[in-house]
């Protein structure tokens, strides 16, 4: 049994053939790739990034907030692929000007953005009756705040015609509460409207955002949980997401664990429905 709901029979925790980013139609060559959170080499977004430079991507560019922290997974990529440039961009994305800093930097270094990863996240547990106040608004300061600077900067920034946007959320941001998680959820439920409001205003980019899978990282370590979906399905599912397969999604909020096969038989659902929206249970559609 999956352990969330599902909008396919078969839940992924794993890659597979259809999302795997050697295959010929989800080719990333020629892609200008840039995501955020990329520090750590087992975490998500370095995962992310090694996916696209499997599929062929020779300019990527990582950012976070410690430059001494992103070297080694820069050079760790570079090594791993012969033509491929990775940017280290250091810069907080709850801060404008560093934010915008790095996207001109990747602009100048790398021409237009094709890719853009919304990875970078924050988070604290505490119930509600013990939340200090500034604590919970750093949360809100790297999630929400962090993805209104980035989407500024994307659009001045981006591919005028196809690029792409992967919003890295949380089933946090539509699950039942959980004790502790109270910012966390709120702060991942209002980036992600954010992004779909983007999306709304800017038709011409696809916009989607995800939940990426139980996986292990330096966050989850840090509040005791334990990663059951292997490390390289969010990095494969995105590159899936990036390519002309995935077009219909635009606007949707979708899980990495979700077979995209099942999800590509349903295209005309997604596109003419609210289908994998954030709306009021119940309520019938607007």
């Amino acid at each position: 049994m999956p352990p969330f709901p599902s909008l396919t029979k078969i839940w992924h925790t794993a890659t597979y053939p259809a999302i795997s980013p050697s295959k010929p139609s989800l080719s990333a060559a020629g892609k200008t790739v840039l995501v955020t959170g990329g520090e750590k080499g087992g975490g998500i977004g370095a995962g992310i990034a090694r996916a696209f430079a499997v599929a062929g991507s020779t300019q990527i560019a990582i950012l976070g907030r410690r430059q001494e922290v992103l070297a080694p997974t820069a050079k760790e990529l570079e090594n791993s692929f012969k033509d491929l440039k990775v940017l280290t961009c250091a810069a907080g994305v709850s801060k404008k000007d560093q934010v915008d800093a790095a996207f001109d930097l990747v602009a100048k270094e790398f021409g237009p953005i094709d890719v853009f990863v919304d990875n970078a996240g924050y988070m604290t547990t505490e119930p509600v009756t013990e939340m200090d106040s500034d604590g919970a608004w750093a949360v809100f300061e790297t999630n929400m705040r962090g993805s209104i600077y980035t989407a500024r900067a994307f659009a001045r920034t981006a591919r005028k015609d196809h690029a792409v946007v992967i919003d890295v959320s949380s089933i946090a941001a539509i699950m039942p509460p959980m004790p502790g998680g109270a910012s966390y959820s709120a702060s991942k439920l209002a980036a992600t409207k954010i992004w779909e409001y983007f999306a709304a205003e800017n038709p011409k980019y696809r916009v989607v955002s995800i939940q990426p899978g139980q996986i292990e990282t330096e966050m989850t370590k840090n509040i005791g949980l334990n990663g059951a979906d292997h490390a390289d399905l969010p990095g494969h599912f995105s590159v899936w997401l990036a390519s002309p397969e995935a077009d219909f999604l635009h606007g949707k909020f979708v899980c990495a664990n979700w077979d995209v096969e099942e999800l590509m038989s349903r295209k005309e659902e997604f596109e003419k429905t609210d289908l994998a929206t954030i709306r009021l249970a119940g309520l019938p559609s607007f």
